[in-house]
Parts: structure tokens; C-alpha cells; sequence
């Protein structure tokens, strides 16, 4: 599913996918069998005193994760891990538009069952703590998929996990009912039904057409109870975590402290969580490093703020975790907006920007490649990664200004106009986020060139992606995606037409450009469903063209991950692909 890098669609820096933490959002991308480089110099970047690295060094060998990983017996029992996040949020069902957030999978992930996991290469294989098995089991006339369930699986009011927690999903997320405000529907649309197989442990899907990334599906998995109807989805999860299966369980919230506590679970039936508690600890993206440095946290996602990594770096027993992100940092074109409807005045805007120019900022003394990222689904350090910008790669401020000649959006210096009404776009960015400061002012310099006039506004955090992305109240947000080991199954939503709701009004769900064509649906439906995957990349690299012609989101780079983490604590970092175990993160001996 596609989730913010709420990145995390991160706001600026990192959030929904790059300086201090932004807003992220969650999204993934077609990496079935992604191959992470492990030097920067194999994928084509690196080199001594460039952009972003250290001036005489070359940056270090990328790593596909950095956890500190140590086996459990090394780990110490107890303790409370203290963790820093960008946002409180309010609605904690990860697979609702506004639950769909970063900072809430790193709450969610501890508590909530996931029926596969991947590792560090972004390969999946069941989660046996709730899956024992999963295959496919037939595939004509249909394609099957045949799920066998940990009996021992319970919800934390001690009902069973069977087949029919898996139906409730498919139900409300398979699109059929515009009344569940899904962030995505990839994959759950797809399928004809969710039966009990032998008994109530076993579930079989059966696929209506085929479906390549089965396994992206159903983590995470909510349960029957609060996917039953469209009210239940909706507001079960407002400020409230009703149950969970994990092993940890939900202890409090505290609305002053912006805190959000779990604990423990002892009922759990896996390996015990050797931490006792998690205290996830809210705070604003220019606090959390002070707060970090301070002794206040023991672990943070940084992001790509060179000013937040130098002070992190240097902060009394604390290392920096860096790997190669899944994530990438974009600008989002708002297509429902009156100034940027014209697909050609969104395409003058990128030709008007230097994005060369706003990596190698955004980079700056991180230590890390700025190559460009020129693709919407795969990363730079993927197989199938390939430049499908074509036109619209290059800096090309004369062009811009004969495409909005074109679009009848007329110099009357230094800016524009159009039946009387002056060009004008609002850049809205999260408060206390240098890095989107940064980019905002970048941008505003290169767009007065071309005669668009670019107002900065500046938004509480918490409320960047609630009241400004998710209804559209902006013109160019920036902000990061994460991604997951399924490139096209979780980007699809983001980048899928808008569907009509029960009010006869377009609902977007989690495409935040609003804009789209049943061609780019049809080219995404084609990869997903194409069971080779050689053939899968070049079709997803065929909807990755008509994307970019869309201009819908701007890609800049990938990001690095970089977290700052006290250097006593293990398996937990940047985890790249790799999905944390939480039972086994704590202090080490």
C-alpha cells in the first residue's frame, strides 16, 4: 500500500516520503525483486567533493539497511525506548486516506498483524507469527492463493484471527463502496472472493484477474469488527486503538505531552518484546533534534537535514544509521487547482524548474549521492529503473515561457495574467521545516524567471497533510513517499483517477495531485496483473511516460535514510526494505 512517506509523505524534509522529519507519506512501488546497490559507484553515482558529499571523499558504500542487528539473546530484557515522531496523529487505521501516514505505520507495525514480511533486498515470505504458509494454488481458470493462519493468532479481546478478518478487509477495501474512505484499493479490487478453506484457519482468494503482487496484500490486517461497515472503518481508529495483535498493546495517549504510549503484550505468542514499553513522543520537525541531543529521545528519522544530521552526529552517545531509502522526495501538483488544471502550465511549471538545483540544496552535507530520481516507481538503485522524463527532465526556462504563451497566460512583467487574473500559486509547507523552506524559496526565485509568482505558506505540521494535502487545499506541496517491496500495487493509488462517491463528487482517495486518465489506470492495471515480472517493469516503465506527461508529482531524488539512534540500542535504524521486528528491538548487553 502506498503510505505517506506519509516517506514520510513527510513534509518537508521527509514526510509522506524527506531535514528534520517532514511529513510522510506510505506508498510503495514495483520491487518485487528489487536489487539494492550496495556502492553508490554500481548504480552510477558517487565521486569525490560532489554535491552532497564531504569535499575530497567520496560518500560511503550505500547500505540496503543499517539496524544494528543482534541476535535476542544479546539484547537486554526491559526498558523503555523513547522514539521521536513529526506528528500526533488522530486516526490510526493505516489503511484510511487519513490514517495512511508514516509516522502511524511506526506505531502500527508494533501492534497490528502483517501477513508477510521483507527483508533487506525487498524480499517478502509469510510473517509466521500470523501466517504459517501463503502460495499460490491455482491459476486457471483463476488465480488462487490459499493462506494458512497461525492457530494460536488472537486479538487483544482474545477473539481468533481467522478467514473471516481477512473477508472484512477485502470488503472494505476492494473500492465497491466509495463510503470506506480507503487510501488505496490496489490489489483488493482485483479479487472475485475471500472463502474459508478447510477450516476457519485456512483463506482462500481467489482472484477475479490476475494479480502479480499478491503478496502486498493484508499488512497490515485490521479486524472484522472494524471493517464491518463504512462507520465502524471511518471512526473506529479515531483517537483510538480499540485492539491490536502485536506484541505490544496499546498503554495511553496523553494529549498535552503529545505522546502516545504501548506496552508489552504478554499474551503475545510469539518471541517476548524485550522492551517494556515504546513511548512515541510527538513534537515539531525543528524539535526533534534538539530533543535528541538533548537525552530526551533515543531515536529519531532525521531525514535529509544537513543542519539536524550534524548536530545528531555529534550528540553524547548517539550514532548515525544511514541506508538507501525506499523513499523519494517530490513536489505534488495539485490538478484540481484553478491555476495548475492545464496539464501544459503543470508542465511549463516543471520545464521551470531546476531540480538539479533543489537535490543538490536539499543534499547538501549529508554525505550522499544527489543523482536525479527520473522515475516514479523504481528507485535509482532498482532493477527496472529507468529515466522516463524525457522532455520535461531538462532546466528549460525559454520553453516554459512559450508553453504558458501558449496556455493564453500572458507576461505583463513580472508576472503573468489570464482574463484579468495574475498566476499565482501557493507553496504550502509544514512549520519548523527548514528543508521545505528551502525549496520554497528556490522555487519561488526560478518561477518569477518565467513570470509565476509563488506565495510560501507555512502550516502547523499536524496539519499539512489533514487540512491542506488530503482536500486539496494547496497549489505544490513537497513532501516524501515511502515506498514498499511492491512498486506498482502500492504507488497505484496515488497515481489512479478519481472515482465518484456516494454524493456524486470525485473522491481522490490518495492521488493528492488529483489528476489522472483512464490511460495511466489502464498501463498500472496491465503491470500489476502481468505474473512475469521482465514484462511487469516495462509495462510499469510504460505508465511511469504518460505520468510524467500527467505531472501529477515531480520526483527529485531518493532519499537516504538517516536516523539518529542511541548506540546502545539494537535492531532498530534505518531499515531500508526491512521490515523491523519489534520483539527483538531493545538495549543490548
Amino acid at each position: 500500500m502506498t503510505v505517506l512517506r506519509r516517506g514520510r509523505p513527510g513534509l518537508g524534509e521527509t514526510r509522506a516520503g524527506a531535514g528534520a522529519p517532514s511529513p510522510v507519506r506510505v506508498r510503495g512501488r514495483l520491487l518485487a525483486a528489487v536489487v539494492v546497490c550496495f556502492a553508490l559507484t554500481a548504480c552510477g553515482g558517487g565521486g569525490s567533493g560532489g554535491p552532497g558529499g564531504t569535499a575530497g571523499h567520496a560518500p560511503p558504500a550505500v547500505k540496503a539497511f543499517d539496524i544494528n542487528p543482534m541476535p535476542r539473546e544479546r539484547v537486554k530484557e526491559g526498558g523503555t525506548l523513547r522514539w521521536g515522531l513529526t506528528e500526533f496523529p488522530t486516526q490510526w487505521n493505516l489503511n484510511h486516506v487519513d490514517g495512511n501516514l508514516a509516522e502511524v505505520k511506526k506505531v502500527v507495525d508494533a501492534l497490528m498483524p502483517a501477513a508477510f514480511r521483507a527483508d533487506e533486498k525487498a524480499t517478502p515470505t509469510p510473517n509466521t507469527d500470523y501466517v504459517t504458509d501463503a502460495r499460490v494454488t491455482e491459476t486457471s481458470p483463476r488465480q488462487v492463493v490459499t493462506y494458512t493462519l497461525n492457530r494460536r493468532a488472537r486479538w487483544s479481546d482474545g477473539k481468533p484471527i481467522t478467514w473471516q478478518d481477512y473477508e472484512a478487509q477485502w470488503k472494505a477495501l476492494n473500492g465497491r463502496n466509495p463510503d470506506f474512505h480507503v487510501a488505496a484499493t490496489t490489489g483488493y479490487q482485483d479479487i472475485a472472493s475471500v472463502a474459508r478453506g478447510r477450516d476457519d484457519y485456512e483463506v482462500l482468494i481467489t482472484f477475479e484477474s490476475p494479480f502479480s503482487e499478491w503478496q502486498s496484500l493484508f499488512w497490515p490486517l485490521y479486524p472484522k469488527s472494524t471493517n464491518a461497515t463504512p462507520d465502524t472503518f471511518n471512526m473506529s481508529w479515531l483517537n483510538r486503538i480499540p485492539v491490536t495483535a502485536g506484541p505490544f498493546k496499546f498503554g495511553s495517549f496523553d494529549q498535552t505531552a503529545k505522546t502516545t504510549t504501548i506496552v508489552r503484550d504478554d499474551n503475545w505468542w510469539g518471541g517476548r518484546a524485550k522492551l517494556d514499553k515504546i513511548i512515541y513522543r510527538s513534537l515539531g520537525t525543528d524539535a526533534l533534534v534538539g530533543a535528541f541531543t538533548n537525552g530526551e529521545l533515543d531515536v529519531f528519522d532525521i531525514g535529509p537535514s544537513a543542519p539536524d544530521y550534524a548536530r545528531a552526529r555529534n550528540a553524547r552517545g548517539a550514532v548515525i544509521r544511514q541506508a538507501a531509502g525506499p523513499d523519494f522526495r517530490h513536489f505534488t501538483f495539485n490538478g484540481d487547482s484553478p491555476a495548475l488544471s492545464d496539464v501544459k502550465v503543470r508542465q511549463a511549471i516543471v520545464l521551470g524548474l531546476n531540480r538539479e538545483a533543489i537535490t543538490r540544496s536539499d543534499l547538501q552535507g549529508l554525505n550522499w549521492n544527489s543523482a536525479l530520481l527520473d522515475n516514479h516507481f523504481f528507485m535509482n538503485t532498482q532493477a527496472g529503473y529507468q529515466d522516463n522524463a524525457g522532455e520535461l527532465r531538462k532546466y528549460d526556462p525559454v520553453r516554459a515561457e512559450r508553453l504558458l504563451d501558449a496556455a493564453g497566460w500572458h507576461r505583463a512583467s513580472p508576472s503573468r495574467y489570464k482574463s484579468g487574473k495574475e498566476l499565482s500559486l501557493r507553496f504550502v509547507i509544514p512549520s519548523g521545516l527548514q528543508l521545505s523552506k528551502a525549496e520554497g524559496e528556490l522555487t519561488q526565485a526560478m518561477l518569477q524567471r518565467i513570470g509565476v509568482k509563488v506565495t510560501i505558506q507555512s502550516v502547523p505540521s499536524d496539519d499539512f497533510f489533514s487540512k491542506y494535502v488530503i482536500p486539496g487545499n494547496f497549489d505544490i506541496a513537497p513532501f516524501s513517499y515511502i515506498g514498499t517491496p511492491f512498486p506498482v500495487s502500492s504507488s497505484y493509488g496515488t497515481y489512479a483517477g478519481g472515482m465518484k462517491g456516494s454524493d456524486g463528487k470525485i473522491q481522490w482517495n490518495a492521488n493528492f495531485g488529483r489528476s489522472g486518465s483512464p490511460a495511466i489506470d489502464t498501463a498500472m492495471k496491465k503491470a500489476s496483473s502481468d505474473l512475469n515480472l521482465v514484462r511487469a517493469r516495462g509495462d510499469a516503465n510504460e505508465a511511469d511516460k504518460l505520468i510524467w506527461q500527467e505531472v501529477n508529482v515531480l520526483p527529485l531524488y531518493q532519499r537516504p535514510q538517516n536516523w539518529g539512534v542511541n548506540a546502545t540500542l539494537a535492531n532498530i535504524g534505518a531499515p531500508g526494505f526491512y521490515t523491523l521486528k519489534y520483539a527483538d528491538i531493545g538495549f543490548y548487553r
